[in-house]
């Protein structure tokens, strides 16, 4: 009788035991989508229309360091970082009027990225990317 009501006891410390090991459990890292190379980054929609340039990408682990030619010719630089299929960096803008930021954030999917690049006071322009061969 009494390992009946025993019984429904251990089975309820073994299953929360069980829940708490899987919560905190190490979990695996998520291996960075690979964006090393050469993209044709194409930014759709800006007050200059559509922008299509080449972006190189350097990659060590989930860093990243970007580089493009401006549309004026002046080279337009930046780091990151890549998460899994999430990619986002940073290009910073030097101006007579200061400094701007161009943020991109947006998706790997293989051989494409899209994204969204917001652009500080002026808004977020849509940019997609294919890998260069």
């Amino acid at each position: 009788m009494r390992f009946r009501n025993l019984l429904p006891c251990l089975l309820t410390v073994l299953l929360v035991l069980g829940a708490l090991q899987a919560q905190t459990a190490p979990q695996k890292p998520i291996k960075p989508a690979d964006v090393s190379g050469v993209w044709e980054l194409t930014t759709q929609g800006t007050p200059q229309g559509d922008m299509t340039a080449d972006a190189t990408f350097v990659q060590e682990n989930e860093k990243i360091k970007f580089s493009m030619a401006g549309p004026q010719g002046f080279e337009m630089a930046g780091e990151g970082k890549v998460t899994g299929k999430d990619i986002e960096w940073t290009v910073t803008i030097s101006t007579p009027q200061g400094d701007f930021a161009l943020v991109y954030k947006g998706k790997v999917d293989g051989e494409t990225m899209s994204g969204e690049v917001q652009a500080g006071d002026f808004g977020a322009f849509p940019w997609t990317a294919k890998k260069k061969k």
